[in-house]
Order: C-alpha cells, then structure tokens, then sequence
C-alpha cells in the first residue's frame, strides 16, 4: 500500500492520540457556518433552559409549599412549563439542524473522497484494494457522520451542563461544590488515559473492517472462478476469519470502553452520594433550606450524567478521530500521474504518435522494465498491429499512450506535442479503446454504448451498434436499448459484451483507436462482421491493434513485432515471415494449429457424410 494511505499504529508523539485530525473537518464544516450558528444558539438554548429548572423547583419548594399559597405554586408550576417549553423547542430545532449538517458534511466528504479517487492513476490501485477504499467511504464515513450529526452536539450540550451545573453547584452552596469539583480530578484521569487506549484500538477496529470489506470484494468479482474450482467453503472461512480477526479486535474496543464508563459512573455517583448525605447533615442543622438541597441535588445530578456523557461523547469522537485520519491519508495520496503546470492544446493534424527512447517499469515491479529505450513512429491515419509473446509490452504502449501511467524514460508525442503538456481529459477525448476484458456497466444497453458520448442520439448509438454487429441481438433483448443488462454486463454472452464495447468505442468516433484483441471473444462468424466494422472505422484513423491472432492483422499497413519489451522487427507479414524468426514461429504455431484443426474438421465431415 502506498505511504499516503498505509494504516500504521500511532506514535506517542502523533496527533492521533487525540481527536486532532477532526479539525481537518473544518473545510466540510465552513460552508454551513450559518446553520451551525443557529445549532449552537439552539444548543446554548436548551442547556440554559436545562439549568433553569432546579432554580424553579428551589422556588417551588422553599416559597411555594412553604408558604402554602396556592398563587405562588401556581406561578411557579407556570414557570416550569414555559421553561419546559422553550427546552422543548431548543432541543427540537438543535436535534433537526445537527442532523442536517451531520447527512450534509457525511454527503460532501463522501463526493469529495471518490472524486478524488476517481482521479488515481492505476498505479494507485496496483497496491491499494478497492474494498478498503469502499469501506472507508461507508464505515468511516458513518462514524464521522455518528459525530458531526449527533455527539458533538450532545458533547457541547453535556459540556455546557457541565460547566453551568458546576457553576450553580458553587453558588447554591460553597462548601458541598468543593467536594464536588475535588472529584473531578478523580474522574478525568481515568477518562484520559482510556480514551487514548480507545483512540487506538477503534483504528485497528476499522482497519480491521476493511481488510474484510477487501476480502469480500475481491471474492464476489470473481464468483464464476470461485464456484468452477469449488472454492467457496474454502473463501467462506477465510472471510469468515477476517470477520471474527475484526470481531475480537471491535471486543476489545468495546471492553476499554465498557471499563472506562462503569470507571467514570462509580466515580462520580460515590461522590455524589456522598456530598449529597452532607447535604442532608447541612439541612438537618439548619445551614441549608430544603429548596436549596433540592437545587444542589438536580445540578449534581445534572452534572453526574454530563460527565458520563462527555465520557462517551470522547469515546466517540476518538473513534472518529480514527476514520477521519485515514479518510485525510486517502485524500492526500497524490496520482503519479498529474497535469502540467502550462498545457498545451493537442493539434486536430500533425505527423501522427511518436515513441521516442521511452522506458518504463511498473511501480510494482520496479527491477522488471516492460519497455526499454523503445522508439515507434506511427503516422497519422496508419493501422499498425503490435504482436509478440504475452509480456512483451504491447498492452504496456497502451496505458503510457492514455497517460494510465508516465514513463520514467523518453517522450511520448502526438502530432508533434508530449502527452504529459496535454490536459488529461482532452488527451483521453482523443483516444478510443475496445481493450480484451470489455466492461459492461449495470444500466441499459443504450447507456453502456453512449459511455463515452453521453450526447449521441438513438440513431447514432443504433449506427454503431450496426457496425459492431450488435443490432441483431440488441433487437432481440426484451427492451432492445432500454434492457437492463446487470451488473458487469451478467445477461450477456462474452462475444456479446465485446461487440457493445466495440459499439462504444465507435460511437466516440475518436482519431486514434486502440484495439487490444478487440475480436478475442467473438465465434468465427462474428468475428467476420466485427472486424470488417473494424476495419471500416479505422479509416482516416490512426489504429493501433494488439493482437494474438496473427489471422486478423495480416491487412495492417505495418505489422511491428515486440519481444522484453523492445522492438525487434516491423513490416507487412510477407516480409515479417522471411526476416523476423519470431514472427515466422508464431506464424508457423498459429497457422499450423489452424491447418489441424481445418484436417480434423474435414475428416469429421467425411466420416459423417460416410
């Protein structure tokens, strides 16, 4: 995984030990300043209504009861209604806006986590598993949203009843307050010291959560592989041991913090019970009205539960303290591959695609060169086929040529300007691909041939589809365009999936095409038809075809022959046959397996006419 967003165990010295990283919240949270004024004024509302009621009962009991007028009592039951009231209300438009903004900032972080991801390189996903980052855009952002939609609030709120109850303790009576606030230290320490052991046990937890979200992911894109080796006990156990590894590690977050709260509980209601029987000493001597111990017992017991919810509330907040740390490392991994400082737009004409002494290695395998001081000319409107054994290079000419990744050395260029000084999205505008595993999104058959040209018309889309013959069996599903064709394209047939991604890249209409074993997955007569709409689109195109079969390139206008990731011969396949062995024996391979499987057939043919 790479440094950016590798999960590592916080050092004694790193800001995760406390809830540091939430502030880095703060450019989701600015956009909202009004709403979270008016949450706060509704939040500082309801707490001071909250700390008026014990003052309402002091009068009720020491001027309403004792007095024994009934005027009084009524008054002041009045005044706990309306003081219930405003509560009522504060709470209430404090609850609405807190889960507002809390959806609102959950909504925005989650956009602005896959928009950034959506613009990593492969690289990044070479060394980065796709379930990991899902699970950070659904399991962190949750605990972020738990947060800023509700314990912040109820952290203020229990902060401000505190501050405000220990303040009212002081002045109903001194001297009980001082015991008070004495065992106050006694409760934070604890609340310290577990919270930091709870901040970094709920990062394993998550990390954890990935790693299984990982696993699950990996297993469920590759089912039809699962099911035909039999596998599927033997991947149930091991997600189901990734699965019981973050069980035991969420047990254990779960025992720190059922330790921490049963710790702050006993603490504050022993104090508690204990400055309340010197109360009741005070009024038995006379040194405290019965108003006044009932004031002192609401605030402390007001100042009990917001200890206890601040000590929950900080239990919360280290949690997310943890997912917001690793959203930031997610958003601050930065692509290898980025735009240049001065672009330049790419000319419509020009001399074609240049390769010029380039070299790369993939960053997953830094000692291996998939190319080396490679140089390739490719004039405009020329068709030239790329052949060789697999890991000669071919596919790798492809991803530098669309800037997937840069290469460490030489110049890419088209029509006389490199490719890293064009802006990303015009160069990849240019570009089609119809590449050996095609990708079928989960919408409608017109939606996947429209990908990458959202604008086209029916009659445009039903055009290319004509010319990938796809209109035949497209006129067959039962919504023809309008079917649904599930996830990865599941309804489909392998030679169907290629032929509506051969669709899609004609209807782009593209002046370059790339072709990656375009034709792989098609039956003979099929292969006929789309490579005839092949052919027929890459006129006045610039064409570069990957192929195996050496059947299907045998027109191209150059035929180049790659080997370690070097050019070793070039020429039309005549010429290839007599200069270049390697062709001349992927030759003789292929069309001597084609020969024997011609002889066969005929021979199946003769004994079964006979």
């Amino acid at each position: 995984m790479p440094d950016a967003v590798r999960s590592s165990p916080p050092s004694p010295s790193s800001p995760s030990r406390a809830i540091g990283p939430l502030f880095a919240l703060f450019p989701f949270l600015r956009p909202y300043a009004g709403r979270w004024a008016l949450a706060f004024l509704a939040l500082v509302t309801s707490a001071g209504a909250t700390l008026a009621l014990p003052v309402a009962f002091k009068y009720l009991i020491d001027r309403g009861f004792a007095s024994g007028d009934r005027a009084h009592i009524d008054r002041y039951f009045l005044a706990l209604f309306v003081v219930s009231l405003i509560l009522a209300g504060a709470t209430a438009l404090r609850f609405y806006l807190v889960s507002w903004l809390g959806e609102r900032v959950t909504a925005d972080l989650r956009r602005a986590v896959y928009d950034h991801v959506l613009e990593m390189s492969p690289q990044f996903f070479e060394t980065t598993q796709t379930g990991e980052v899902l699970s950070r855009l659904t399991a962190d952002t949750t605990l972020i949203q738990a947060v800023v939609g509700t314990s912040l609030s109820l952290g203020l709120r229990n902060f401000f009843l505190l501050t405000g109850g220990v303040a009212m303790l002081a002045v109903t009576s001194p001297v009980l307050s001082a015991y008070i606030i004495g065992t106050l230290v006694v409760v934070v320490a604890p609340i310290v010291i577990f919270g930091r052991r709870v901040r970094r046990l709920s990062r394993a937890s998550q990390d954890k959560v990935a790693n299984a979200s990982a696993v699950a992911g990996e297993v469920l894109n590759a089912m039809p592989t699962v099911q035909s080796y039999t596998q599927e006990p033997f991947e149930a156990r091991r997600f189901g041991g990734a699965v019981e590894l973050a069980f035991e590690t969420a047990l254990t977050r779960i025992r720190a913090r059922a330790w921490l709260t049963a710790v702050v509980i006993v603490l504050v209601f022993t104090a508690i019970v204990f400055v309340l029987w010197l109360g009741a000493q005070a009024v038995l001597a006379g040194r405290m009205t019965p108003g006044q111990l009932s004031q002192f017992i609401l605030y402390a017991v007001f100042t009990a539960g917001a200890v206890g919810a601040v000590a929950e509330v900080w239990g919360d907040l280290q949690r997310a303290a943890g997912a917001t740390e690793r959203l930031l490392q997610l958003l601050s991994a930065r692509s290898p591959v980025m735009e240049a400082e001065t672009t330049v737009p790419l000319p419509t004409h020009g001399e074609g695609i240049r390769f010029d002494n380039v070299s790369f290695s993939y960053p997953s395998r830094p000692g291996v060169a998939a190319l080396s001081s490679l140089s390739l000319d490719v004039r405009s409107g020329e068709h030239v086929a790329l052949v060789g054994p697999s890991g000669a290079g071919k596919t790798t000419l492809f991803q530098l040529l669309l800037r997937f990744y840069d290469p460490q050395a030489g110049t890419i260029l088209i029509n006389g300007v490199p490719t890293r000084q064009v802006p990303l999205v015009e160069l990849r505008r240019e570009i089609g691909v119809v590449l050996q595993e095609s990708v079928i999104f989960s919408g409608s058959v017109l939606d996947n041939i429209r990908y990458g040209a959202p604008e086209a018309t029916i009659e445009q889309v039903q055009g290319a589809a004509e010319m990938a013959a796809a209109a035949g069996f497209i006129d067959e599903l039962p919504q023809g365009y309008g079917t649904f064709l599930g996830e990865r394209g599941v309804r489909l047939s392998g030679g169907q999936r290629q032929r509506i991604a051969i669709a899609r890249a004609i209807l782009k209409n593209p002046p370059i095409l790339l072709l990656d074993e375009a034709t792989s997955a098609l039956d003979a007569a099929s292969e006929r038809l789309v490579q005839k709409a092949l052919d027929n689109a890459a006129q006045n195109r610039t064409t570069l075809v990957i192929a195996h079969r050496l059947a299907t390139v045998q027109q191209a206008d150059r035929i180049v022959v790659m080997e370690h990731g070097r050019i070793v011969a070039q020429g039309r396949h005549a010429e290839l046959l007599l200069s270049s062995p390697l062709y001349a024996q992927l030759a003789a391979l292929q069309f001597g397996e084609q020969q024997e499987q011609t002889g066969r057939s005929a021979v199946h043919d003769h004994v079964g006419s006979a």
